[in-house]
């Protein structure tokens, strides 16, 4: 038997990255793996690669809309759900001074009101037992330049983190964070590094992490699994971080 045999598993920006590699995961594994994007394509191409059990609900996680339609469809679908994954985001790097206010709200949007917005709306249609993982960042507790918006983003996840497992211990629901390091994922293309400088700038970050290289996103999916079985099922209100120990520098 496999560990997530029966489940039922949302993935918000489940189409790329750290969040398409954990919900194929997550359908390996035996769960009914629904994702969400802004992509129709990007998610159509998703659904392939995950497989059969795939299914895929376009939207925007900044739409309160969004998240009422993906609560109502797993209750229609299959009464509830129990592993919410609250993984989409969006990052730009940009000094303070710089920030304009479309930057500023569309990350607090994304990052800190799509994953309050999100849990608040499936939290009903949660099993008891139920797993909440939410993706943090290593930029919340390690200061990185140009990154100031983006560590306030995840700093509120942490905090949402740590009173969500309080409020949902009645219902034995846990809710943990997932805080990657430098992955090897598409958002790296998005920084605005130009193709002929990202060998360079993939090497300066490999740098400064212990492990001498950036994460592979089935390592943070692997983390994610673990996060979402009943191996940690006496694991609540922790920060687990993916990140190379980069932390420690």
């Amino acid at each position: 038997m496999t560990s997530l045999s029966g489940k039922v598993a949302v993935i918000t920006g489940g189409n790329s990255g750290i969040g398409l590699a954990s919900a194929k995961l997550f359908a390996e594994q035996g769960a009914h793996v629904v994702i969400t994007g802004r992509r129709q394509q990007a998610l159509d191409d998703a659904v392939r690669t995950i497989g059969p059990s795939a299914i895929a609900i376009p939207g925007d996680v900044a739409d309160p809309d969004h998240h009422r339609e993906v609560a109502a469809f797993v209750r229609d679908r299959f009464a509830g759900v129990d592993i919410y994954m609250a993984n989409a985001g969006v990052n730009t790097i940009t000094a303070s001074s710089d920030v304009s206010l479309a930057e500023y709200d569309a990350q607090f949007g994304i990052n800190a009101r799509g994953t309050f917005l999100g849990v608040q709306a499936i939290a009903p249609r949660l099993r008891y037992g139920g797993s909440i993982i939410l993706l943090g960042s290593l930029a919340s507790d390690k200061v990185l330049e140009g990154h100031a918006v983006y560590a306030g983003t995840k700093a509120a996840i942490g905090a949402f983190a740590r009173s969500w497992a309080l409020e949902f211990k009645d219902r034995g629901i846990r809710v943990n964070v997932l805080s990657p390091g430098p992955t090897e994922t598409e958002i790296l293309e998005k920084l605005g590094v130009p193709n002929g400088e990202r060998e360079a700038f993939t090497a300066m970050m490999a740098g400064a992490i212990p492990l001498g290289r950036l994460g592979r996103p089935e390592e943070l999916a692997h983390a994610a699994l673990f996060l979402a079985s009943d191996a940690s099922s006496f694991v609540t209100g922790i920060n687990l971080r993916v990140d190379g120990g980069m932390a420690l520098l």
